[in-house]
């Protein structure tokens, strides 16, 4: 570990008494949010203002160093001005601040692929993803690009994207069923060779994927972790390796941000992510001596994007509110009220917004169980009015209601399926859960309606959507059940039809699911 450490001291500070400088700043999982909010998950700084595009340019604006912006995916999906716009608004505000390159996410396909090549035939950066394929003839999606060499300060940047394989069934999987996603390492190794025959003074990486390990929060620093062989061999880590060449790669789609990146000695590669929502921005500083133009090295750091420091661009805040004002006109409606905050789990398992989800569903449809994937709810619903703007961001993808019948034996395989790792990936209504960690087999889990046990023959009506439905990650079971109809309506409706009926008057029941000993 000492001589890991060393190592990366030695790459990250190390450079001759004369360097160019050229700053890369780097942005992923937007998700629609672009303007300052109160960060409330912050127990210090619970009512001080972060993030968004306006404090994004006022910091980079004065950057005395040549700099270029990047991001690494899923760029308008979660908030009604970037849905509504189907990601207009974002393309729009990373070409006021003059991105020159952005990977595809999986969101990004969430309208489609012709939505999708609509903001690229708008967008004055280059839109990435060298290992997206055409099923039909095997040929590259032509909408985008492998990799881009950016020329700054006489100096050749070369970016290289790298989407998830993930997407296949992390985005609705009809909306991608005619592409593939081939592998990250081996589409990695394959363009990056590419890559040097241009002879590029530095690369970089985009990849819509993690490093490896638990780095859920907004802060976690990782730089001096031992990852195991199975973590590095995939991943951002794993990306690096197969690429054997690059400087640094930005990972995205796990929402980490990390505080000061990891070195990897074996690549000798920086690793870095850059949270999500657009509260926070990594810098990276890539040196060239002067005399040789030789890279001599790199340092890397992950930038809070406090208001009260970096200051707001008026002309980003201006263009923002333009957006905001053509949704408020139905957005700012208020249709309910809550007389309690509604939070996300900090065990892992059953919500408070999970629950109300997932019992506005079974009452709106009238089905014994309802489930939602924990990771499709977006935000939280706060004490107070409850305006349609709010059910947006709880609720933001175009989701169906889909009804099906299935037997105990079946609930307890799908449970087990989304059980892995101790924590729950489905939020549920109408049963109690019972698991041993690692839940791998049904044996594992227990399952109760109404105060008696459900039997492996027993037949439930079930309640889910339509992504978990058509083959979206954990929903395999869905699959088996002896009836399914897609209502065809949107969750979303539902959800809002639900608290203007159902007031929340007193905070869901928690402990659904439990974790045994």
């Amino acid at each position: 570990m000492k001589k890991l450490l060393a190592a990366a001291i030695l790459f990250s500070c190390l450079s001759p008494a004369w360097t160019l400088t050229i700053s890369v700043y780097h942005t992923s999982d937007a998700h629609g949010w672009y303007s300052a909010r109160p960060a409330k998950w912050d127990k210090e700084n619970s009512t001080r203002s972060i993030g968004g595009f306006p404090a994004l340019y006022a910091l980079v604006k004065k950057e005395k160093n040549p700099y270029i912006l990047l991001d690494s995916g899923d760029m308008f999906q979660g908030t009604p001005e970037g849905n509504f716009t189907k990601g207009m608004a974002t393309v729009a505000l990373m070409n006021r601040l003059g991105y020159s390159a952005a990977l595809v996410g999986n969101h990004d396909y969430d309208y489609g692929e012709e939505s999708l090549k609509a903001m690229i035939s708008s967008a004055s950066f280059v839109m990435l993803g060298a290992n997206v394929y055409r099923k039909a003839d095997g040929q590259h999606a032509a909408y985008l690009k492998p990799y881009t060499i950016i020329e700054k300060a006489g100096k050749k940047i070369a970016v290289l994207g790298i989407a998830g394989r993930h997407t296949a069934t992390s985005t609705l999987p009809a909306n991608v069923k005619h592409l593939e996603f081939r592998g990250e390492e081996e589409e990695a190794a394959k363009w990056t060779a590419e890559i040097k025959k241009q002879k590029p003074d530095a690369i970089i990486i985009l990849a819509h994927v993690g490093i490896g390990g638990d780095t859920s929060g907004r802060n976690t620093d990782v730089s001096t972790w031992t990852f195991t062989a199975q973590e590095a061999s995939q991943g951002t880590i794993g990306i690096a390796r197969a690429a054997n060449g690059a400087q640094a790669v930005f990972g995205g789609h796990n929402h980490a941000g990390l505080t000061k990146g990891w070195y990897d000695k074996e690549s000798s590669t920086l690793i870095l992510e850059s949270f999500w929502g657009l509260t926070d921005v990594t810098k990276l500083d890539l040196q060239f001596d002067d005399a040789t133009g030789a890279f001599t090295g790199a340092k890397a750091d992950l930038i809070p994007l406090w208001t009260d420091k970096t200051g707001e661009d008026e002309g980003t805040k201006v263009l923002i509110n333009g957006f905001t004002k053509d949704v408020d006109k139905e957005m700012g409606v208020v249709i309910g009220e809550s007389a309690f905050d509604l939070e996300k789990s900090t065990d892992g398992l059953d919500s408070a917004i999970g629950n109300w989800f997932t019992d506005a569903m079974r009452r709106q449809s009238g089905a014994d169980v309802a489930f939602q994937n924990t990771a499709g709810i977006r935000a939280e619903l706060r004490k107070g009015p409850v305006m349609i703007r709010d059910v947006y961001q709880v609720m933001p993808f175009e989701n169906t209601l889909v009804k099906l019948t299935m037997t105990g034996e079946q609930l307890k395989r799908l449970l087990a399926d989304n059980l892995s790792g101790g924590f729950s990936k489905l939020q549920v209504s109408g049963l109690k859960v019972r698991f041993r960690s690692p839940a791998r087999t049904p044996g594992n889990v227990e399952i109760e309606k109404d105060g008696k046990p459900v039997g492996d023959g027993d037949k439930l009506t079930v309640a889910t959507n339509n992504y978990l439905t058509t083959g979206g990650t954990g929903g395999k079971v869905f699959g088996e059940a002896e009836k399914s109809e897609d209502t065809m309506q949107p969750i979303r409706d539902l959800l809002l039809k639900d608290i203007k009926a159902y007031p929340v008057k007193s905070a869901p029941e928690r402990g659904r699911i439990i974790r045994l000993e």
